[in-house]
């Protein structure tokens, strides 16, 4: 009786198929990947403009931040006065930070992060409310 040898392994085709689906699947996740790291390291950013934000919205509160006549922007905001905190040190994804007499608050990031800009303005309504409109380049990009 002669019996045949049963096929052990895979064949050439077999092995090229798996490796190009996972070529295929690397090329999608990795550039995934790079702006999710990228957008979680924009946070630092984001966040840094807290306490400022926080700030303003007190100020509002209390009324001090008005030059009077019923305006509905805050005037004459800036670090350090009316309960604002000093403005905060570069970082190594915080480039600088600015606030406008208006309580407008631009956050730029470091070259590490292409320089991207977070700008929120306030606007104030009649009951005293602050809602904030979020602008500047890091919208185009999804970071913020």
């Amino acid at each position: 009786m002669n019996m045949k040898k049963a096929q052990a392994g895979f064949t050439l085709i077999e092995l090229m198929i798996v490796v190009a689906i996972i070529g295929i699947l690397a090329s999608i996740a990795l550039p995934a990947y790079q702006t999710y790291t990228k957008k979680s390291k924009f946070v630092e950013v984001v966040l840094s403009t807290s306490p400022v934000k926080l700030a303003i919205e007190l100020c509002v509160a209390d009324g001090s931040c008005f030059a009077g006549g019923g305006a509905v922007v805050p005037n004459g905001v800036a670090y350090s006065t009316k309960g604002l905190p000093p403005a905060p040190l570069a970082s190594t994804l915080l480039a600088s930070q600015t606030v406008t007499g208006a309580g407008a608050i631009t956050a730029t990031a470091t070259a590490i992060l292409d320089a991207e800009t977070y700008i929120i303005t306030p606007a104030v309504d009649a009951q005293g409310k602050v809602t904030w409109t979020n602008t500047g380049t890091c919208i185009a990009k999804a970071l913020c």
